[in-house]
């Protein structure tokens, strides 16, 4: 009687730390800047994050060549781009159609928001919330102050923050132009996405989450569920990645964590020379994974802000190593960088190349002048 022979399943490959950074700087641009536009960058990076209005202009010109602002403030002008509240209940900029798809499949972060705010909201109903809401900002974009005061009209005993925030979730909203244009500023006004497009979501075409892990995937991978869970904001998507595993890549990182991927994404050299690149507070990369020590040393861990207070991050090499502002003397622009630590004779000097070549298009000052100091004291 023949032996019985036993299959032993390949082990998994494990990819280390280096070997995600470079694979998650190409994805996200940032190996080579890409001669694509600054619409299909959105889309390729699933939208920029858009807590403050500067940050996304700052964002695409780390990752597209010959990027000029005003084409992102076009677009947004065009209403092909809008700013919304999607991903873990953040602003973002997204493209028009991912705004009316993308958005309602990440509500459940806006739905623990709201949770948050339901002692303020004794009897309000928030399907009458809703509706009252849509009829207001339809009429014309309101200012939020503006908003409030209709509202507390209907729920005079209602908390007037909890109310206002209470709107922003029960409704997809969009923050109004002027409000996000280059050069320009703007009160933020709100109204509803199908209203600002002048189009429903069944005009876009269709998605569902399996479709953002793959799009996830395509600009932040490799990835594991619990990066997915922590980009999104969402919570029992493992039965998404099962579902999907039969098309995809599997590996492990050197923690022993397994991460998935599509089978044709790029995975670069992990000694692939990462020049510098200046990135702005809350960039895509630096929150778009639960270890996001792929990019962010866990010594320079909470290392780009202090408080409240976030500043623009410096990647060295692939990986955050300084800080960066840039402040304003008449008509020059300073821009500081603070190393997280020495660098090199020809780091500084790739270092401040960059920065120069950032101030000429990122700001409208006629002269510029890079300096290596520190700004932020992290022993106080």
């Amino acid at each position: 009687m023949a032996a019985k022979t036993h299959r032993t399943a390949a082990p998994t490959t494990v990819l280390s730390t280096r070997a995600l950074n470079r694979a998650t700087l190409d994805r996200q641009l940032l190996l080579r800047r890409s001669p694509m536009s600054a619409k299909d960058a959105v889309t390729r990076l699933v939208g920029l994050q858009a807590q403050n209005t500067k940050p996304p202009y700052f964002q695409l010109y780390a990752r597209l060549a010959d990027f000029d602002p005003e084409e992102l403030s076009a677009l947004m002008q065009a209403r092909e781009v809008v700013r919304t509240v999607s991903l873990r209940s953040t602003l973002h900029t997204h493209t028009a159609d991912d705004a009316l798809t993308l958005v309602p499949l990440v509500r459940a972060p806006r739905d623990r928001e709201l949770r948050s705010f339901r002692r303020g909201l004794e009897g309000v109903d928030l399907d009458r919330l809703a509706a009252v809401t849509e009829e207001i900002v339809e009429e014309r974009p309101r200012p939020l102050g503006e908003l409030r005061g209709e509202l507390l009209t209907h729920w005079p005993d209602a908390d007037p923050l909890a109310l206002s925030a209470a709107a922003r979730c029960v409704l997809p909203l969009v923050q109004v132009t002027p409000r996000g244009l280059w050069g320009r500023s703007g009160q933020v006004a709100l109204t509803t996405v199908e209203q600002w497009l002048g189009r429903s979501a069944g005009s876009a075409p269709a998605l569902t989450l399996d479709d953002t892990v793959l799009r996830y995937l395509g600009a932040f991978g490799p990835a594991s569920v619990r990066d997915f869970q922590s980009w999104a904001g969402l919570t029992r998507t493992k039965e998404v990645f099962e579902r999907l595993r039969p098309g995809l890549l599997t590996f492990r990182d050197e923690r022993g964590v397994e991460l998935f991927d599509l089978p044709d994404a790029p995975r670069p050299d992990p000694d692939t020379p990462a020049p510098p690149r200046f990135l702005p507070e809350f960039d895509n990369v630096l929150l778009g994974h639960a270890d996001r020590t792929r990019v962010i040393p866990e010594v320079n861990k909470g290392r780009n802000g202090k408080g409240k207070q976030t500043y623009g991050s410096v990647l060295v090499d692939g990986f955050l190593d300084a800080l960066w502002r840039v402040d304003r003397e008449g008509g020059t622009a300073i821009l500081t960088v603070q190393p997280l630590r020495r660098p090199s004779r020809a780091e500084r000097t790739e270092i401040t190349e960059e920065a120069a070549r950032m101030l000429t298009v990122m700001t409208d000052a006629t002269d510029h002048d890079v300096r290596f100091g520190t700004f932020l004291d992290f022993e106080d």
